[in-house]
């Protein structure tokens, strides 16, 4: 007797645990996530980790804790329960639950992380920053002194020579900046509005182009970058903030590449 019940558990043995067990059943959606836990199978930690759910874990907490106390109820006295296998279903179990908790707890750092970078964005209203782009504002100074524009400059690597065009609206060459050699990275540049013909240009939106050569004369790449104001700070639906600029476009807090 003993023999045949033996065999019929080899063969089939969490059917034969649940037909015979008195404890409650759990319900389809998490009897095989328990089923998975309890025979020491890894597809629990899967299923476990896509709920990423305090309930979702709770759930299989009580399904394992349901089926174990099913097999042990229900093993054979003459071949009983291996405690080896039973400490290994037991740490898969405490290891499903503490990663369920580690998402819920980097869930909440990541919701605190927006809503601080919310409130830094909405600082950054009324200063002005350098962003991707090729546009000069050329305005006259707080001190009286004349008019002036800043623009910026990404250079890939180290650049012997490094050239600077500007032109009007029109398309028109105004001034030729010579530059020399600069370091890689971002660098900045001021233009004091004077013209190649030695007049000053009228204050107003002005367009340059950067050429930069290495050594050899092998191009350096350069990416131009200009100077706007931030007038305000937009939330988006995805939690992340937008910086919304003074020509009318938004661009998020990682492209500012320096404030000034």
């Amino acid at each position: 007797m003993t023999t045949s019940s033996t065999s019929a558990t080899a063969a089939n043995p969490w059917s034969a645990i649940l037909a015979n067990s008195t404890v409650a059943p759990p319900s389809t959606s998490t009897s095989s996530a328990g089923s998975g836990s309890a025979a020491g199978g890894t597809s629990s930690s899967s299923s476990s980790s896509s709920t990423g759910s305090s309930s979702g874990s709770q759930n299989l907490q009580q399904t394992f804790l349901q089926l174990l106390v099913a097999q042990m109820n229900n093993q054979d006295p003459l071949n009983p329960m291996d405690s080896t296998q039973l400490t290994s279903q037991l740490a898969q179990i405490s290891t499903v639950t503490g990663i369920n908790n580690l998402n819920t707890n980097i869930s909440q750092l990541l919701t605190q992380l927006q809503q601080s970078a919310t409130i830094q964005s909405g600082m950054l209203t009324g200063h002005n920053v350098m962003v991707a782009g090729s546009g000069l504002n050329l305005a006259a100074n707080s001190s009286g002194s004349g008019a002036s524009a800043i623009g910026g400059i990404n250079l890939g690597s180290a650049a012997q020579n490094v050239t600077v065009t500007i032109s009007d609206s029109s398309g028109n060459v105004v001034q030729t900046l010579n530059l020399g050699s600069m370091g890689a990275g971002f660098q900045d540049f001021a233009w004091n509005g004077s013209t190649s013909s030695g007049s000053t240009a009228p204050a107003g939106n002005y367009q340059f182009s950067v050429t930069a050569t290495g050594s050899g004369g092998a191009s350096v790449t350069a990416s131009p970058y200009n100077l706007q104001p931030v007038i305000g700070a937009v939330p988006q639906s995805n939690g992340t903030t937008q910086l919304m600029l003074g020509n009318g476009s938004q661009v998020p807090y990682t492209s500012v590449m320096q404030i000034m």
